[in-house]
């Protein structure tokens, strides 16, 4: 596959990036970049155009419009709309033009509000998402659909994996869409620059959540890329999982902040609990996560430091 043309859909984001970097490494030679403002890849036109421009013979679509918990219960009908917009129309015009594969990557969020844990592929169906979700986790559940049905009538070869949260360097550390990582780490590191004595944090810390290292995640996708040819969901993750409040003691612990937590709950904790059965990814293209939890935390409060660094006048 090193001298397959690779498009990849929203490739200047923080998984994108993390991908493109670790493809070059192994040798990736043909990598064509589909994001804004270039394209705006809701609009049937600009999805053509790129098909046009890159001429893909495989797609990984990462592009999504995505946020936390706030920005979801503000912005569903965008979540949705854009959301599946986006998915339906790449997967199909990537059919029309007979690519060898479509790499489609769908979110944690299409899971059951209620699913026993770990998460399991084939509970994938057994209820409705979370509400403050949904909208979200439906859009993107939707390739899915459109995968298994394509390859049964069609025979074209697409895949759907599901990542778990995932955190990094290079992550979303914008307060108004960011998810439960970054937005903990600029609190706390902008608490303590700023000399502040208590940070509000959202919800009870009761709901539990897994987390994914971003290197971990590209390294998943291109296993999955190169190894797995089915439209039957896989599960990627890191396959542990640890409560809100206890995040927030490792994250306060590693930025050094002394102040108090305010926990506000009135505030929606999200699905109550969150974590993956990653077995399947390991039989069908060997996969496992190798990043330690702690030391991703680290990697990532340094990256943020250093970019607080170079904004300071």
């Amino acid at each position: 596959m090193k001298d397959e043309r690779i498009t990849i859909t929203g490739g200047k984001g923080f998984l994108g990036a993390h991908l493109t970097q670790k493809m070059k490494e192994k040798g990736y030679k043909y990598l064509y970049i589909a994001d804004l403002p270039e394209y705006d890849l809701v609009r049937l036109e600009d999805i053509k155009r790129m098909y046009d421009d890159s001429k893909p013979d495989i797609v990984i679509h990462l592009a999504a419009k995505v946020g936390g918990i706030g920005f979801n219960r503000e912005n569903p009908a965008t979540l949705f709309y854009e959301n599946l917009l986006m998915g339906v129309q790449l997967l199909h015009e990537g059919y029309l033009r007979r690519i060898e594969k479509f790499v489609a990557i769908g979110t944690i969020c299409a899971y059951p509000k209620f699913t026993p844990v770990p998460f399991k592929e084939e509970d994938l169906w057994n209820g409705y998402p979370e509400e403050t979700n949904a909208p979200y986790g439906l859009a993107k559940k939707m390739m899915l659909v459109q995968s298994q049905a394509y390859r049964q009538q069609y025979g074209f070869n697409s895949i759907y994996l599901l990542p778990v949260n995932l955190y990094g360097p290079g992550d979303n550390f914008d307060p108004r869409s960011s998810h439960v990582i970054p937005a903990l780490i600029k609190k706390c590191v902008d608490a303590k620059l700023n000399d502040e004595k208590e940070i509000l944090v959202w919800g009870t810390g009761n709901a539990t959540r897994e987390f994914f290292y971003v290197e971990d995640a590209a390294e998943a996708i291109i296993l999955g890329m190169e190894r797995y040819n089915k439209s039957d969901p896989v599960n990627i993750g890191a396959g542990f999982e640890i409560s809100i409040k206890e995040l927030v003691e490792l994250i306060v612990e590693l930025t050094g902040f002394k102040g108090r937590i305010i926990w506000d709950k009135a505030k929606p904790d999200g699905q109550p609990r969150r974590t993956l059965d990653t077995t399947k990814a390991f039989k069908e293209f060997g996969f496992r996560a190798e990043t330690d939890f702690r030391e991703g935390l680290k990697k990532t409060i340094q990256w943020y430091l250093e970019m607080v660094k170079c904004q300071s006048p």
